[in-house]
């Protein structure tokens, strides 16, 4: 299946990194965010990529352009550099479009100015490029392929802010607070699968997940496949120390490629 990635957002609230380089080229080790994303889905057997570009745009081109195997790879090296030979490689098998879709563009359009990519594919993926998971992905494209009035799936996970869920009654006083990660509330998490025809519920100007996911739900076309395993999406500056402190000590639940 094809996978679409939306790589053009500004990163706001991630501006120590996010002013120089787009957000999903902030790295996570030896290669950013956008890498281990596109690693995930490979593992699976999903290569064919489609970047939708934006905030910096020449950032990403460049980094694929000038991709360098060894940083990432075994490698073996003879006759004083002279011979150079990869024992295991990344992206030799991907294929990756590159589409500028605006730097100021939404979502919904950003999928929209790349739909002649995947308007015609049966199913595709697609992901914000700024979350990781261990979420289990073959299970939850069967259960979407089994239902074909279904135009779209996402992932549905449980929220890892540490913030209080507070309910008012009608004079303002306080009648409960909850912690957000123990309310059983589910959040998107990115992570989508789509029918190609779903590009038509898209008018001009729409965000994804607010009109046309408004008409999905009243058609009941959309559905959700929760998950409760390992899901982070990198919005700040701690989401990076934390994903980065993961993969330093190697617990990175999010290589799947490494698991047995």
């Amino acid at each position: 299946m094809k996978v679409v990635l939306f790589c053009g957002g500004l990163g706001m609230r991630l501006r120590e990194y996010s002013e120089s380089i787009p957000k999903p080229m902030v790295p996570i080790g030896p290669r950013p965010v956008l890498w281990h994303l596109m690693k995930y889905y490979a593992h699976y057997g999903h290569k064919d990529f489609i970047l939708c570009l934006g905030h910096g745009a020449g950032v990403i081109k460049n980094y694929f352009l000038n991709y360098n195997e060894c940083e990432s790879n075994d490698f073996v090296l003879e006759k004083g550099g002279a011979d150079l030979n990869l024992v295991t490689t990344d992206i030799q098998d991907w294929r990756i479009t590159f589409v500028d879709t605006g730097l100021n563009t939404n979502i919904g359009q950003r999928l929209m100015t790349a739909a002649k990519y995947v308007e015609h594919e049966e199913m595709f993926l697609a992901n914000y490029a700024d979350g990781l998971t261990d979420l289990p992905l073959p299970k939850m494209i069967e259960e979407f392929s089994q239902d074909q009035n279904m135009a779209g799936m996402f992932a549905c996970v449980r929220p890892r802010q540490s913030f209080h869920i507070v309910s008012l009654d009608d004079t303002g006083l306080v009648t409960s607070i909850e912690e957000m990660s123990r309310s059983g509330l589910y959040v998107n998490g990115g992570f989508f699968i789509f029918r190609g025809n779903v590009i038509r519920s898209i008018e001009r100007g729409e965000e994804l997940v607010h009109e046309p996911f408004d008409r999905l739900i009243k058609e009941k076309r959309l559905k959700g496949y929760p998950y409760n395993g390992f899901w982070m999406a990198m919005d700040t500056f701690k989401d990076k120390q934390n994903l980065d402190d993961l993969y330093a000590r190697a617990l990175a639940p999010w290589e799947v490629w490494k698991q047995r």
